[in-house]
């Protein structure tokens, strides 16, 4: 059972043992939905439409097969099974599907290439302590022999 809790931003829903688990709440852009600008999030965002911006603060990006987003992707976890025209960062994990195209560098703590995927740039992973609060790679530090 699933219940709105005060804010009405937040589901919050009943695990077995009765206690509430609070819930991110979900944004669709629907197939044939085109949104021009950047879009920012805290919950999941599941993308069959068309982004002309950047998507950033998600806790989970899905791209679904029809889905384009033309501009970076900034997230905990990101599913892409579309065309990314931009950076990935995926703080936790990336998995690309059979149909994805990425035309952008990618950076992630752990990925998933299904066979028929492709990425059009560089894939650099690290691990989580290697981003910074701000979901954005901190500079790499290149020590020199002196």
């Amino acid at each position: 059972m699933t219940m709105f809790g005060k804010d009405g931003g937040t589901a919050v829903r009943s695990d077995p043992r009765g206690s509430a688990v609070a819930e991110a709440p979900m944004s669709i852009i629907s197939s044939g939905m085109k949104i021009t600008g950047d879009l920012e999030c805290a919950g999941v965002v599941k993308v069959d439409g068309r982004i002309d911006g950047s998507v950033t603060g998600a806790r989970q990006v899905l791209l679904g097969r029809g889905g384009a987003v033309h501009g970076n992707v900034i997230a905990d976890e990101v599913v892409i099974g579309g065309v990314v025209d931009g950076a990935i960062l995926a703080a936790e994990r990336l998995e690309l599907q059979g149909t994805a195209v990425v035309n952008g560098d990618i950076e992630t703590k752990s990925i998933i290439v299904l066979e028929g995927a492709r990425i059009n740039g560089v894939v650099r992973m690290s691990d989580s302590s290697a981003m910074s609060r701000s979901g954005r790679p901190e500079p790499l530090r290149i020590a020199t022999g002196a």
